[in-house]
């Protein structure tokens, strides 16, 4: 990889964002929404379930809105004959991986940042630990989105087609990672697949955040098992992506 032709690869793909003032809307305002209706159904609960399940869901909602806009960002430069053309130049997949990366993790940035301010400010959130390590956990997982959307955009063939993989990538990972049930109710062989699945570390990390006024040694062994996925998604994506879709 040439740490040029990445960078070069990331401000192409931020001033094309810049210009797509939906997709910015939905990565920035979406999680937002959310965040804000659902602060508005248990506004009267007894509790606060708000804030039992809020930190959660503010790394939830950004994961699943990368997983979307990534996968069929890099479907239609596929599909458009762009990628074709990049890859026949000195520039590898790892460069094409990484640089999209690079530039939707900036624009996580940008989300956790709105995303979190919106749950504490607006809606009310309260957590028990550090707000800094919430925006961090919120980033980290919004970048794992992005990588799995960039290792789910290769098998598929058509934006249709992408937006379809979301139920198989995301909704197990949603059923599974301790917020419809807590992970150690599952059934054994539930149990068992959610413990490698990276969405439940990201809960798990959130979790910690909004229950304790220390959670810093409980959430970095969860943030190192969502950066070994980050990787491993980002390596496989570039062995998998094509040049065009048949």
């Amino acid at each position: 990889m040439n740490p040029r032709i990445t960078l070069a690869t990331a401000g192409r793909v931020l001033r094309q964002l810049r210009a797509d003032h939906r997709t910015v809307a939905l990565i920035v305002v979406v999680p937002c929404v959310l965040l804000g209706l659902l602060a508005w159904v248990y506004a009267d609960a007894p509790g606060g379930v708000f804030d039992r399940i809020g930190p959660a869901l503010l790394g939830v909602f950004p994961f699943v809105v990368m997983f979307l806009v990534t996968s069929i960002a890099t479907l239609r430069e596929r599909t458009s004959g762009t990628l074709e053309r990049l890859l026949t130049s000195p520039m590898g997949k790892g460069d094409l991986m990484l640089g999209y990366a690079l530039a939707f993790g900036v624009v996580a940035v940008l989300q956790a940042v709105v995303a979190t301010a919106f749950a504490v400010l607006v809606a009310g959130l309260d957590i028990a630990g550090p707000l800094w390590l919430l925006v961090v956990i919120a980033l980290v997982d919004a970048v794992l989105g992005t990588a799995l959307g960039l290792l789910a955009s290769g098998f598929a063939r058509t934006e249709f087609q992408a937006v379809q993989f979301m139920p198989a990538f995301v909704l197990p990972q949603f059923l599974l990672c301790g917020l419809i049930l807590p992970r150690d109710a599952l059934p054994g062989p539930l149990e068992a697949v959610s413990d490698v699945l990276p969405l439940s570390y990201a809960v798990d990390a959130m979790q910690d955040v909004g229950a304790r006024a220390d959670p810093l040694g409980d959430v970095l062994p969860s943030l190192g098992v969502i950066a070994v996925w980050i990787v491993v998604a980002l390596v496989l994506g570039s062995l998998t992506l094509r040049r065009r879709t048949p």
